[in-house]
């Protein structure tokens, strides 16, 4: 894949625009929102309804279920229309999906049918958001300036999914159900307000009413995310991680609290842990590439990052013990996951053209995410079968089949320099020199 030099002039900041500002404030707080959610519903079901592994698995799955379901016709309804309209919409819904989720937990009507509802809901509603949000950048800011705004954006993404869970887990382990669940809406509410508030006008293609053109759309996203060597290969190696960390996640849920016996607050801070490890991933991120090249980075990082859960199985002992031990284990997989998630997002956006962002975001995530509720399912199955520790194991292991794919592919031999956007190839320009990203914090888009 062609590629160009590196500049080393500096572009101008995106935080200069008002409008980026106000992006990244929903952004972040849909995002805290929405990881919040996807601690505070399995928690409530494990700790409040004594949900058992089968269930459990059920309630995650149902959770991931809309990626598979939605992910490509969201992609193309994005290209199509306002992303600040889809993304202040999707928070409306989901604000009042929690808070209907609250209201019942006060009449005692939150049962897991219930909450089978308004994770599928949540879900629904996350996919609009991810997908557009992401689109909304490259319409927001210059292109020169991606590589910080994608670094903003998903540093505040990644420090989300390690604060929203520790946060999700004090909520139910500190307040009652009503307010926890209450409280996770008032994040969406925040970021609702924060996106209406964006003032630029977006230019999007003209509009057809005929639902084949919405095929044709999505076809020529998948065909595009395929064809291209570097994002046909994110896909699969995304699919691998995300099939193995669902099932994992699973029994992870269950063995903190139910092998280790720790309380929901020392789940969350475990989890916790990610934080400074996002933050250190995030230094990383804005350095090895452009020093070790992209490729080279992206297949260590991700070795060592799915590599060190295997340490989580063999953990025993009492609190003292157990809590540093996941607090080093997460500091680890947070940094070099930080490391391998801005790394493929600067990536992807530097050859994917501005017209085909939303459909190239939502294949990735529906190859990629689209398998997580099976993974969800098998991990509460192999609970039930093989126990929490064997589960572990080998579903750890098969995190390792992400970096094996990537080792094993042309991304591994990209070099310091930004591959070549395919449209400005088409039009025979110069790319968009790479610039240093800033620090920002997960693993895969």
């Amino acid at each position: 894949m062609p590629s160009s030099a590196v500049s080393r002039s500096s572009p101008p900041s995106p935080w200069r625009d008002s409008d980026f500002r106000r992006l990244w404030v929903g952004q972040t707080a849909s995002q805290v929102g929405e990881h919040a959610c996807l601690v505070v519903l399995p928690l409530l079901a494990v700790v409040t309804l004594n949900a058992d592994a089968g269930q459990l698995g059920a309630l995650r799955a149902l959770g991931q279920a809309p990626i598979l379901l939605f992910s490509l016709f969201v992609g193309a309804w994005v290209d199509r229309w306002r992303s600040r309209t889809v993304m202040v919409s999707a928070d409306l819904g989901r604000a009042l999906a929690l808070a209907g989720a609250a209201v019942a937990s006060v009449f005692g009507g939150l049962g897991l049918p219930t909450l089978l509802v308004v994770a599928f809901a949540v879900g629904t509603l996350s996919v609009f958001f991810d997908v557009a949000y992401q689109a909304s950048l490259v319409r927001l800011v210059r292109r020169d300036q991606l590589a910080q705004g994608d670094s903003a954006v998903e540093g505040s993404r990644s420090a989300a999914q390690i604060g929203g869970p520790a946060l999700g887990g004090a909520l139910v382990s500190l307040l009652s159900a009503p307010i926890a669940v209450a409280s996770s809406a008032l994040f969406f509410a925040l970021s609702l307000l924060s996106i209406r508030r964006i003032r630029r006008i977006e230019s999007i293609p003209e509009r057809s009413g005929r639902p084949r053109r919405v095929w044709r759309q999505i076809r020529a996203g998948v065909r595009f995310v395929f064809g291209d060597t570097s994002l046909r290969t994110v896909s699969l190696a995304s699919a691998a991680y995300q099939f193995s960390f669902a099932a994992m996640m699973t029994a992870y849920l269950l063995f903190l609290p139910r092998e280790l016996h720790l309380s929901g607050a020392a789940v969350g801070l475990a989890l916790a842990a990610m934080g400074p490890g996002a933050l250190v991933g995030s230094l990383l991120a804005a350095r090895l590439p452009s020093r070790f090249g992209y490729g080279r980075v992206l297949v260590y990082a991700a070795a060592i990052g799915d590599g060190v859960m295997l340490c989580v199985p063999a953990l025993h002992g009492p609190a003292a013990v157990t809590i540093p031990s996941l607090v080093a284990v997460n500091f680890v997989f947070g940094a070099f996951g930080q490391l391998v998630n801005v790394t493929v997002m600067v990536v992807r956006q530097a050859v994917t053209p501005d017209g085909m962002q939303g459909r190239a975001v939502a294949t990735i995530a529906f190859v990629g995410m689209g398998l997580a509720p099976l993974g969800s399912l098998l991990g509460g199955y192999l609970a039930d079968e093989w126990g929490l520790r064997t589960t572990l194991l080998v579903t750890a292991a098969g995190m390792m089949l992400s970096p094996l794919l990537m080792a094993l592919s042309p991304l591994a031999r990209l070099g310091r320099d930004l591959p070549l956007r395919s449209d400005v190839a088409q039009a025979g320009r110069t790319p968009i020199p790479a610039a240093e990203p800033t620090p920002a914090a997960t693993p895969y888009p």
